[in-house]
């Protein structure tokens, strides 16, 4: 095992475990007894680390268990506000629509009232034009009854008074 091996060197090389080679290769019963207990050791810490490691991978798991369904509840609540500005928006559309569409009748409507107002004030001042003629007209013929009147009235004293001379 390589890794084991360089674990157990560099664990020598600081100083956790102590111990020496035989001049002939040969390690000792105590090297033995050391190399045992820091691999026993070195297991440990290793099953230790991936314990934590697991745990750590559960916690990460469970947090993104918990982030996914805040992201579905986000989800749903977002659908909701749309859902909400949809038929607003919707009948806010179809009102301008309409408006914009009576907009559009108002204009030649309104230049037909301008075209009748100015021809009403036309006719209107035409009527008014011929009815103050006609009250001057009226006038004269009234003047000139009277006149006409008074004119038979003297002609009709004179004639009587010429029949009266006549007796």
């Amino acid at each position: 095992m390589p890794q084991g091996s360089e674990q157990l060197q560099t664990l020598m090389q600081s100083g956790q475990i102590s111990g020496s080679f035989s001049f002939n290769g040969t390690l000792t019963k105590e090297d033995e007894e050391m190399s045992r207990s820091a691999l026993s050791t070195f297991k440990a810490k290793e099953e230790e680390i991936e314990k934590r490691k697991m745990e750590v991978k559960e916690r990460v798991q469970a947090q993104l268990g918990r982030v996914e369904e805040e992201t579905r509840r986000l989800a749903i609540i977002r659908e909701e506000l749309e859902a909400l500005a949809d038929p607003m928006k919707k009948d806010v559309q179809t009102v301008r629509k309409k408006i914009d569409a009576v907009n559009k009748e108002l204009k030649p409507l309104g230049q037909t009232c301008q075209k009748k107002e100015k021809e009403y004030k036309e006719a209107l001042e035409a009527f008014n034009e011929k009815h103050k003629e006609k009250v001057q007209l009226i006038t004269r013929l009234m003047e000139l009854v009277s006149e006409s009147e008074k004119l038979r009235l003297k002609k009709l004293e004179e004639l009587s008074k010429s029949i009266e001379t006549i007796r």
